[in-house]
């Protein structure tokens, strides 16, 4: 039982890990301000940018932090730093500039997209939302 269970735990890493490894790649989209797409073992694949947020499509400024991630990326190579998959499948990372910037900061440096946890950061969860 004890080999089985090996076994599997091996396999495991097999698979989870190399979807957890950095990787440069093409960027070939822009799907908004804090969502790109990289090319990635022949595949465009979904990057959402770890510990940041920027407005959405149809909300106010979604169309410029998504013009100026835009012209940050589109084109270029970039280095991605994966540090997580979310609920929805997507590959969160910090993603590096062919010029060693880092994305997710220069967008909080430009005030088109938010430190997510700074938002969290010394709230308590009774506080979150208004409720005290």
């Amino acid at each position: 039982m004890r080999g089985v269970f090996f076994f599997a735990v091996v396999i495991v890493l097999l698979f989870v890990s190399p979807a957890f490894a950095d990787f440069s790649g093409r960027v070939v989209g822009v799907t908004d301000g804090d969502t790109i797409k990289v090319l990635h073992n022949g595949r465009a694949e979904k990057i959402r940018l770890h510990g940041i947020d920027c407005p959405e499509k149809g909300q106010p400024f979604g169309s410029k932090a998504k013009q100026f991630t835009s012209e940050l990326v589109f084109g270029k190579t970039v280095t991605v730093h994966v540090t997580d998959m979310d609920r929805y499948g997507r590959t969160v990372a910090d993603v590096v500039l062919p010029d060693g910037r880092v994305l997710n900061r220069e967008l909080v440096a430009a005030g088109a997209g938010v430190v997510v946890s700074a938002i969290l950061s010394g709230c308590d969860s009774r506080t979150i939302g208004g409720r005290s």
